[in-house]
């Protein structure tokens, strides 16, 4: 992570919600039919589905209200349906889901996490690869409470995984463990890499990705982090093939070239960012979701739990594929 590091620094929020602070913003998405922001506080009570709409070049709310509907289950990513308007697939705490956007109702796609094992594993993040493979990373609800630098005899690998739902509807279980905190499921701009974040695990992973078949090899660790006990949360990458992540608990977004680099840092005023996504009439509008301060002691000056936007001059963001299905 050397080298010289640009540094820039955000404005103060665009969005705050009526109700007070968001606990946990996550899974934001740009729709550009209509020019609006779509995003979660999935561990709010209940759980909520926000839309936003926001001008087209300048990216920031209309003054028109955003919607908030209240959702049946935690949802932390979703990502659209072609020719599906007002619909999303969406990973719940349990398995696939679609997501009426009017009436913010579930419909059980596919359960892979028993009920039975839901204190063991959840959801957390994913994505829609080029081919229309909507992709669901794991949490090891244990595993991600322990010390990393004392981890319990007995206790095995930890228990996160990584699946491919594809929309003939077949499953597949692509990495059967090992997997912390799954977060950050993205493509490089020419599909041969997909990036995997283990934030608990400290960690941005690379996988060599065959886009014909799906399958992915050569797991890697690009940066590592575990030396500053840094998070990599979501993340997003831009047409060159950089990645912009969200790295919780440092109030930044890092950004790095595909060799793992360190190109520049945007900082915000909460220190716990979440996940970006790119929007605007361009794709050149950087939003981002950030968490407020849930610890014993909380910082009075810190501002998470709201929206937040960046512009940066000359990056376009790679775009965000649907699902098919």
């Amino acid at each position: 992570m050397s080298g010289p590091i640009e540094s820039f620094t955000t404005g103060p929020p665009i969005y705050c919600p009526p109700k007070g602070r968001m606990v946990l913003g996550e899974g934001p998405i740009y729709r550009a039919s209509d020019s609006t922001l779509h995003w979660f506080d999935c561990l709010s009570t209940p759980a909520e589905l926000y839309i936003l709409p926001v001008d087209p070049v300048t990216g920031l709310p209309t003054g028109k209200e955003a919607r908030i509907l209240p959702l049946a289950d935690s949802i932390s990513v979703a990502a659209f349906r072609r020719d599906r308007p007002g619909s999303y697939i969406a990973a719940h705490y349990q398995g696939v889901c679609f997501l009426d956007e009017a009436s913010g109702q579930f419909e059980l796609v596919r359960e892979i996490i028993p009920k039975a094992e839901r204190d063991q594993r959840r959801f957390n993040d994913g994505g829609v690869d080029a081919a229309g493979r909507f992709w669901l990373a794991e949490i090891d609800v244990n595993g991600v409470n322990f010390d990393q630098n004392a981890w319990p005899e007995g206790y095995g690998e930890p228990k996160g995984r990584l699946w491919r739902y594809d929309p003939d509807g077949s499953l597949h279980m692509m990495i059967s463990g090992g997997i912390l905190c799954g977060n950050g499921v993205k493509w490089s701009p020419d599909n041969k890499t997909m990036y995997l974040n283990d934030s608990v695990g400290m960690k941005i992973t690379a996988l060599d990705f065959d886009l014909e078949t799906g399958n992915v090899s050569n797991r890697r660790t690009l940066v590592d982090f575990r030396a500053t006990g840094a998070e990599p949360d979501g993340l997003v990458l831009d047409t060159d093939g950089n990645l912009w992540v969200a790295v919780y608990a440092t109030s930044s977004i890092m950004v790095f070239n595909p060799d793992g680099q360190k190109l520049k840092e945007i900082k915000l005023p909460a220190k716990y960012i979440t996940c970006p996504t790119w929007g605007g009439k361009n794709n050149d509008i950087l939003y981002m979701t950030t968490a407020r301060d849930r610890t014993d002691n909380p910082d009075p000056s810190d501002d998470g739990g709201h929206m937040y936007m960046f512009k940066p001059s000359g990056v376009q963001g790679h775009v965000k594929y649907e699902f098919p299905g």
